[in-house]
């Protein structure tokens, strides 16, 4: 009787693996709803559309540049999460990029550059790049970044997409092709060139190239096929998913600052969003000893305080004065104006480590 029971109970385990294995594992589109739209298990996906980089087109019909970029496809496409993620911050931090490309005649399609670098956060690699953009400090510094321990405008969005496009600029003028450009902002130019000129070519499709630099256009490529295309790529998402850019007012400030929670709480916010807000600062306070002028964001009240503690407002900067400041509002990418007192800002880093970037610039 045991040996009957314990018969049956297997017979019904393998059923239920069965039933399981049919229904996640079909090649085909399973019939069942999902928010009343039909889902994929896992697919094959046809690139019937303008598979192309800036412009350039990849050249598909290449037995090997399909395989290349097919892998890329396939492994982002099955990497749910964080194409969700990238979806979503796209709303959020593209409105920033998107002009500042345009103002130095940069393509459109080199904010998914970011994406493969940092996946659209202030990261830190293992060999030191940080920020959207993964500048080395060298290279940051060639490219007027300041670079300190009370500032690193790496992490500043703005600053730091303006240095990528002189690099990018730089690239062009050398290279004079986008793929080419893009491939020499993972390995160097001086890396580059060197492989152009001893494979005798001029062509980012023909050269030979480490793992990570050959895979590096099909993996921006692929980002871009994927977050153009959502639904295509079994992804259904519409344009409310994506997050809403942070709606902030500007201040001015060419003072220390001696304690960043004290400024933060007379801003009527806290630490955290004061931090959220301005990543570059990296200290709890500032010295400023030169007297720089800073501009600091401080969030609108979208961003809400939950403690019910109420300390008493504490003057942590060296001295006040009233200034009119400009108020960037991303949201409908319009300057307001808006009488503010000059205070400052500090974040610490997001330590999410990615893979390992070669510094960007001659080697």
């Amino acid at each position: 009787m045991p040996n009957r029971s314990i018969y049956r109970i297997s017979i019904a385990v393998l059923a239920i693996i069965g039933c399981f294995q049919l229904f996640t594992f079909s090649k085909k589109a399973v019939n069942f709803s999902f928010d009343n739209q039909t889902f994929y298990a896992a697919k094959s996906h046809d690139y019937n559309f303008n598979v192309n980089f800036c412009g350039e087109k990849i050249p598909l019909e290449s037995k090997d540049i399909l395989e290349r970029f097919d892998k890329e496809i396939i492994k982002n496409t099955y990497w749910h999460s964080s194409i969700l993620l990238f979806y979503k911050r796209s709303g959020k931090y593209f409105p920033i990029i998107e002009p500042i490309l345009k103002k130095h005649g940069i393509p459109n399609d080199f904010k998914y550059l970011a994406i493969a670098e940092s996946g659209l956060k202030n990261v830190v690699s293992p060999a030191g790049a940080r920020g959207f953009w993964q500048f080395m400090e060298k290279t940051g510094l060639e490219y007027n970044l300041e670079i300190n321990k009370e500032v690193d405008e790496r992490y500043h969005l703005e600053k730091a997409t303006e240095a990528a496009c002189k690099y990018l600029k730089d690239a062009y003028a050398k290279f004079n092709s986008w793929t080419l450009v893009a491939a020499s902002y993972n390995m160097g130019m001086y890396g580059l060139q060197k492989n152009l000129t001893r494979q005798k070519t001029n062509n980012y499709f023909d050269l030979l190239l480490n793992s990570e630099t050959s895979r590096y256009v099909f993996r921006i490529a692929a980002f871009k096929a994927i977050l153009e295309n959502p639904k295509h790529f079994g992804f259904n998402l519409e344009e409310t998913h994506r997050y809403a850019p942070m709606k902030f007012r500007t201040i001015s400030i060419d003072t220390s600052i001696s304690n960043f929670t004290d400024f933060a709480i007379n801003q009527n916010i806290n630490y955290k969003l004061l931090k959220i807000a301005n990543p570059w600062l990296r200290n709890q306070s500032l010295k400023n000893a030169n007297s720089k002028r800073y501009l600091l964001k401080i969030p609108s009240d979208e961003y809400f305080i939950h403690s019910n503690l109420n300390y008493p407002k504490v003057d942590s900067i060296r001295q006040q004065t009233d200034s009119l400041t400009k108020t960037l509002c991303l949201d409908s990418l319009k300057q307001v104006t808006t009488d503010t007192i000059s205070q400052e800002n500090s974040i610490n880093s997001d330590s999410l480590k990615i893979a390992p970037q070669i510094e960007k610039s001659n080697q």
